[in-house]
């Protein structure tokens, strides 16, 4: 800076060396420009001249950053003259309002005292005896807060355009966040500094106002509503802080809606590196809008399976139609293993013989294949328990089961699955040439 300024004099020395040259060429005459003496004079008035300018910079101008701090010190200033003011304001309105009441006493012990106090000042009101404008009494007589209550939004509000006038929009943020009521922690104020855009070697102006809002929740009794909650979060991941999101998330004065859980869950999907912490936040956000078919997913899509039976065994409003879709929507081997085994005696959730009927009704023949491999080297015996502990599939189900692994090329498995038909009770095979003979023929004749 010292170098920096040297320079700037030197450089301005030489200008008026220049200016003075220019005019010498144009006073001098050849003589003098020769003489020592007149040399002399004129490196006088050059050193003068110097001095003078020297002196003029040390009044006229002042450094960059000089000004940035004297910008910074009226800002501080401003806020002790608003502090001020406003306590002044407050205590003139006390003293107006006291020496009012005072007045009323007065009156009050002068008369009979006949009446309550309070229905005194009540009468005098009516009839208007204090001096004054009658409006600006019954304000004086009221609560103080309740009467201020507009003039302070008006000052935030002011103080707020001043601050992004000035360009601190940190400091706007954190004015918004602390104003009471909520006054400027809304949507508007929200689309002013979304207006404000990004602005090259600073952070994003609506991610500051965000930060502000979330950090302050806890010291409100109202939490962000669900609309702020879900910009916030879109915010943040566009801004590449997932550390900000995951903070936000896990306070307690959010309001999280299906969207805001949408919004998290899709962005795993593209980062996958926080794909699980993604899930993770969204089942949180699920959780608390009772929303557990989408919570359930996400467990599962994290691998925690053991975790998904046990939110299952608490959660009672799931169908079999819901599971099927869940399989469809995370096709893993241990969850549909976990859904149709038992579980401490009870039977399983669903039927093994219906998924796989269902993965080859959607084109998902290689889970379904899958499943029939695994089944096919247990042997019939794994076949037979398998079948005896499935309530929900009928005989004529198993059936299909066993042409769908005929078509699929286990032989073998088909064959054990109508071999064990076979042998229940009830069950007698059908001959080609038996069905074509109608069974109630002999009831027409």
């Amino acid at each position: 800076m010292e170098n920096l300024r040297l320079w700037q004099q030197s450089l301005q020395l030489w200008y008026i060396t220049r200016e003075e040259q220019s005019n010498s060429r144009k006073s001098m005459t050849l003589h003098e420009s020769v003489s020592l003496d007149a040399l002399s004079k004129y490196m006088k008035h050059l050193e003068d001249r110097y001095a003078e300018i020297k002196r003029s910079m040390t009044i006229k101008y002042i450094p960059a950053q000089k000004k940035a701090e004297l910008d910074e010190e009226m800002i501080v200033l401003l806020k002790r003259r608003d502090v001020a003011e406003n306590l002044n304001k407050e205590l003139q309105f006390c003293y107006q309002r006291l020496q009012i009441v005072s007045d009323a006493l007065t009156s009050w012990v002068k008369s009979d005292m006949s009446s309550s106090f309070q229905d005194f000042v009540g009468q005098i009101k009516k009839t208007k005896v204090f001096t004054g404008d009658q409006g600006i009494v019954e304000e004086l007589l009221e609560d103080p807060s309740r009467a201020k209550d507009a003039e302070i939004m008006l000052y935030y509000i002011e103080r707020f355009n001043e601050l992004i006038a000035l360009g601190e929009y940190e400091k706007a943020a954190c004015f918004a966040a602390n104003s009471p009521k909520r006054i400027l922690r809304n949507m508007n104020i929200m689309n002013k500094f979304k207006a404000l855009g990004k602005i090259r070697g600073k952070p994003l102006p609506l991610l500051l106002f965000f930060e502000a809002i979330f950090s302050t929740s806890h010291a409100f009794r109202y939490p962000v509503d669900a609309y702020l909650t879900l910009e916030g979060i879109k915010c943040g991941l566009s801004e590449k802080r997932f550390d900000l999101v995951i903070n936000w998330v896990t306070q307690e004065k959010l309001t999280f809606s299906e969207e805001a859980g949408d919004v998290i869950s899709d962005y795993g999907e593209k980062d996958t590196f926080n794909k699980d912490k993604c899930l993770a936040l969204a089942q949180i956000i699920y959780s608390k809008c009772g929303l557990h078919k989408k919570a359930l997913l996400c467990l599962c899509k994290q691998g925690q399976i053991h975790g998904a039976m046990e939110y299952l065994q608490h959660c009672k409003d799931f169908t079999s139609d819901d599971l099927i879709q869940l399989i469809t929507l995370c096709p893993q081997d241990e969850l549909i293993q976990s859904l149709t085994k038992e579980r401490n005696g009870k039977p399983p959730f669903l039927s093994f013989g219906l998924i796989v009927l269902h993965l080859f009704s959607v084109n998902m023949e290689e889970v379904g294949i899958k499943l029939l491999k695994e089944i096919n080297k247990g042997g019939k015996d794994s076949v037979e328990h398998l079948m005896m502990s499935d309530s929900f599939c009928s005989l004529e189900t198993w059936q299909d089961m066993a042409d769908i692994c005929s078509q699929s090329g286990f032989n073998k498995l088909s064959n054990d699955i109508m071999s064990i038909l076979r042998c229940q009770p009830g069950v007698s095979e059908i001959s080609e040439e038996d069905e074509k003979v109608n069974p109630m023929e002999h009831v027409f004749w």
